[in-house]
This record gives structure tokens, sequence and C-alpha cells, in this order.
């Protein structure tokens, strides 16, 4: 499969649209409208959502980036200004899961609107996001697990083909799409019997940091914290831990609403 849409748009050699970007921009646009519809189902104005997107989504690709580059950064110490060129990879999603948690933060003080409350509304739509948007890795053959030497398992969506290396790995963005997908189900399920303010959010700490620490563990190109230590795998931990201690504050509030 090709990496791009449309290649030389408008003729204009080195000028193309890749399906990366076009996979990311349907899941940002398919997560916006689940949003809205949830805002509306409660009773918000869609105005509460745009306006957040329109703050979130430059500092979520800012902080994904930056999250890339400190990881990596001997890949870029030698040349400055291609830490600019994100056309070429090198996005992070958990610096990106910083950046809007960060962002809803301080939205939700301005606003004065309750902060698991909104982190609830919107928190599903990222699940979305992230599941779409693993399948731009397929496009682009990367984020891939172990060789697969066993031929009786050389099949999608055990295992891809990656044609650069000549070789059968596992198909860990798919295991990703699916376990965010599962997570997705669950929680839309569970939003309509009106939990708590929080839960949602803490499903999403928990069950997601667990299935990207288990994940993590069979790729290649993770960024490590030092030999032997993945950095997805200590945040992965660190939610999991986050989400296990929420769950106890919510259950001891009557009502949780900041």
């Amino acid at each position: 499969m090709s990496k791009y849409l449309i290649e030389n748009l408008f003729g204009i050699e080195g000028w193309s649209i890749a399906w990366y970007g076009v996979i990311i921009a349907v899941g940002m646009v398919l997560g916006v409208i689940l949003a809205i519809y949830r805002a509306r189902k409660q009773g918000l104005k869609d105005d509460l959502i745009f306006d957040f997107i329109l703050l979130a989504l430059p500092i979520a690709i800012v902080c994904a980036r930056g999250y890339y580059v400190v990881f990596e950064w001997n890949s870029y110490s030698g040349d400055i200004l291609t830490i600019f060129k994100i056309w070429k990879g090198g996005l992070a999603i958990y610096g990106g899961v910083i950046g809007g948690l960060v962002t809803a933060i301080l939205f939700c003080r301005h606003h004065k609107f309750p902060l698991f409350r909104f982190l609830d509304l919107v928190v599903p739509s990222l699940v979305l996001g992230q599941a779409i948007g693993r399948w731009g890795n397929f496009v682009n053959q990367e984020a891939f697990g172990n060789l697969v030497t066993d031929s009786s398992l050389q099949f999608f969506p055990y295992a891809v083909y990656i044609d650069v290396l000549g070789e059968w790995h596992q198909a860990t963005f798919f295991y990703e799409s699916m376990w965010n997908l599962c997570l997705l189900t669950i929680m839309l399920i569970v939003s309509r019997k009106n939990p708590k303010a929080g839960t949602l959010t803490c499903m999403y700490f928990v069950i997601y940091g667990l299935g990207r620490f288990l994940i993590e563990g069979l790729r290649t190109d993770s960024l490590y914290l030092m030999p032997g230590v993945r950095v997805s795998q200590v945040l992965s931990g660190c939610l999991i831990l986050l989400g296990v201690l929420l769950v106890g504050i919510i259950r001891r509030r009557k009502d949780i609403q900041a």
C-alpha cells in the first residue's frame, strides 16, 4: 500500500498528502463528532467542545513531538531544525495525552466547569482517535512487534509483513487498536448508567494503561528511559496507579464534581 493518498499535489513534486495524516485527521473528526453528540445528550453546548479542541489540538501536537524528541535526542541534536519536520514522523501519543490533560485542567478552571465531568465527556473520543490512528502505523509499516518465524502464525491480524525487512512481525498496532475499540465499547455502555464523574477517566487510566503496558513489551521500536526500561511502560504503570487511586477517591465521595 502506498504511503500517499495523493502524490505531487497540484503537480508540485514532493508536496503530497500521506495516508497517515488522513487517518489521523479522520480519527480527530470522528472523535469531535462523538464528543459533540455526548455533550448534546448532557444538555451542553457545542461551543464547549470546539473551544477546547482549538486549544488542545495544537498543544497536544507540540507535546507529542516534544515527548518524542526528548527521548530520541541523539537523532535531532545534530540538526535542531529537524525537530520541526513532524511530517517525517516522530509523534508520541503519551506526550499528546499529557498535553491534552494539562489543557483540560486549565480549560475547566477558566470556564469553571467540573474537571472530571469534562474528562469523562472527552475521553471516549480520545480512545476512538487512538484506535483509528493506529492504522496509520499499518500504512507506514511501523509500531510492529517481535519477529514471527513460525510460518503457521505468519498471517494478519496476528502478524504483519514488513516490506523493508522482508519479515513477518507481530501486528502490535492492530492489538492496540482492537484493545482501544473494546475499551470504547465498555465506556459507552457504562456511560448509559450515569456513573459518578471520573469513572470513565479511571477506566481509561487503568484499562488503556494495562493494555499499553502489555503491548509495549512486544514492540521493537520503543523509546527507552534507560537500557531495559521502556518509557511507555513506566508511564502506563503510573496511569494504572493513578486510576486505582482515583477509583478509591470517587468511591469515598458522594458527588465528585471537580
